[in-house]
């Protein structure tokens, strides 16, 4: 086991004035299988990016792991698959490949087929097998659903419920439940990190939600009797002057019983 450690995290894109992440600092332990969730646009492919060390960044992002970012951008497609594989991985021993290719149902005949003449789920598959053969690394998974079917995506789910150390970002909230073991979150405000899967951060979001409604209702109410308040003292003040400048009174002389009249309703009221 070993850590990802991120201190301070703080980057913005180029002629930006506001920061995707500002001061954000969280640990990842290399063993966990990480759903990554947040709303479009709230940096969650910025962060892998960053991680892969495509953009310059203040703070401290460190790691004992490499990182291999799936889909993996194939060069020659053209070539035999097994070719493909040893580009990923050059190193890779043919049993244990045969034992990754085994758990996600591909047969070894796709090895000796030109890698563009495979279907976009059978690719999947390769490239996810490929990249798991690879010691000391750390996958980050970035929509593998996209070309799979329902039972590919059953498959497939059920193949990275078998390995760790990995950050998968998928929309499939039933993919995510069947393989995570925790759950990393884009907030307005913050990063967090949560364990469970996504059903148990999702019920956690709505009380949260919930509560900060009710929260917000309570100030609301609260605001609003006290400018209530703060309307009536006002008005009792102002009844007041007015008393003692005798505007109650058409005479020149003040109204000395009226002016105790209303000290003593305005006191009774007042208790």
């Amino acid at each position: 086991m070993s850590l990802i450690n991120v201190t301070n995290l703080t980057f913005a894109y180029d002629g930006s004035y506001d920061n995707i992440f500002e001061n954000v600092s969280f640990q990842i332990d290399t063993e966990w299988k990480l759903g990554f969730t947040g709303r479009n646009g709230r940096g969650k492919t910025t962060f892998l990016n960053l991680l892969l060390g495509k953009y310059e960044y203040s703070g401290n992002i460190s790691a004992n792991v490499s990182f291999e970012y799936f889909p993996f951008h194939v060069e020659n497609k053209e070539n035999n698959t097994l070719d493909v594989i040893s580009d990923i991985f050059p190193d890779y021993l043919h049993w244990k490949l045969m034992r990754e290719l085994s758990l996600l149902k591909v047969s070894e005949d796709v090895l000796y087929r030109p890698f563009d003449s495979l279907s976009s789920g059978e690719q999947t598959k390769v490239l996810l097998a490929a990249l798991f053969l690879k010691e000391n690394s750390f996958l980050l998974i970035d929509e593998p659903t996209n070309h799979l079917d329902m039972n590919a995506r059953k498959l497939v789910s059920d193949y990275l419920g078998t390995k760790s150390g990995f950050i998968l970002v998928s929309h499939d909230r039933s993919f995510l439940d069947n393989c995570v073991d925790h759950i990393l979150s884009i907030n307005k405000t913050n990063v967090e990190i949560q364990k469970g899967n996504f059903a148990d951060w999702w019920e956690n979001k709505k009380r949260q939600d919930n509560f900060e409604i009710a929260e917000n209702e309570k100030l609301r109410k609260d605001i609003k009797r006290l400018t209530d308040s703060a309307k009536r003292t006002n008005h009792w003040s102002h009844e007041v002057e007015k008393t003692k400048n005798g505007t109650r009174n058409s005479g020149s002389k003040v109204d000395k019983g009226y002016i105790g009249h209303k000290a003593a309703k305005l006191k009774a009221l007042r208790t």
